[in-house]
């Protein structure tokens, strides 16, 4: 794998962590199932990944990603549910992204993987945490339903880009982390100068 094609693998894994990071189980699951139709070009047979496209893998897969769906519409038990995604959702941006590089050097497959797939995941997963105990909090967790069907159409939408238009994807998601990161250094920025100005009062 290389060139084009390794550049091409890129963007669909980081496509594919990118809304691992709004749900975790759907892009694995949607992953597999393309895998399965051999609409992605990717040789897993033979690898590590071999179940991957398993029938009880995509089956699993299904299961979960219903009940995560489901269950982020219950609020403050959606609050609950993020200790527990949070680790998960920097596992499965690490594996969408090592499946869709099998056939690269196993050095670049696992350093985009770990650091890109593993990064973008939690990058977004930590902003969806605190947008979540944001809407919590001012309003008792009756808008968090909303809050969570807008992070399903996100997911699904970054998902379908990854597998039909992976370049299109990554600038997506490139794009979405720029701005999480750039606020979240405005607020580290902010926080002292708020915390000095109550001091000074």
């Amino acid at each position: 794998m290389e060139g084009i094609q390794l550049l091409i693998a890129a963007s669909t894994g980081l496509g594919l962590a990118a809304a691992s990071g709004f749900r975790v189980f759907l892009p694995p699951f949607l992953m597999a199932v393309w895998v399965r139709l051999g609409f992605l070009d990717v040789s897993i047979e033979g690898t590590e990944f071999e179940a991957f496209s398993s029938d009880v893998s995509i089956l699993l897969l299904a299961v979960a990603s219903l009940s995560e769906i489901m269950a982020y519409k219950i609020p403050w038990m959606d609050n609950m549910l993020d200790s527990l995604a949070t680790p998960m959702a920097g596992l499965a941006g690490v594996s969408v992204v090592a499946v869709s590089m099998e056939g690269a050097d196993p050095s670049i497959q696992w350093a985009l993987a770990i650091i890109a797939g593993g990064g973008a995941s939690l990058s977004i997963q930590s902003a969806t945490v605190a947008g979540r105990g944001l809407s919590s909090m001012f309003t008792l967790g009756l808008a968090n339903p909303f809050f969570s069907l807008f992070e399903d159409f996100t997911s699904i939408l970054l998902i379908l880009l990854a597998l039909l238009a992976p370049l299109l994807a990554l600038t997506a998601s490139l794009m979405l982390i720029f701005v999480i990161l750039r606020r979240k250094m405005q607020e580290t920025v902010d926080y002292p100068a708020i915390k000095l100005g109550r001091q000074s009062t």
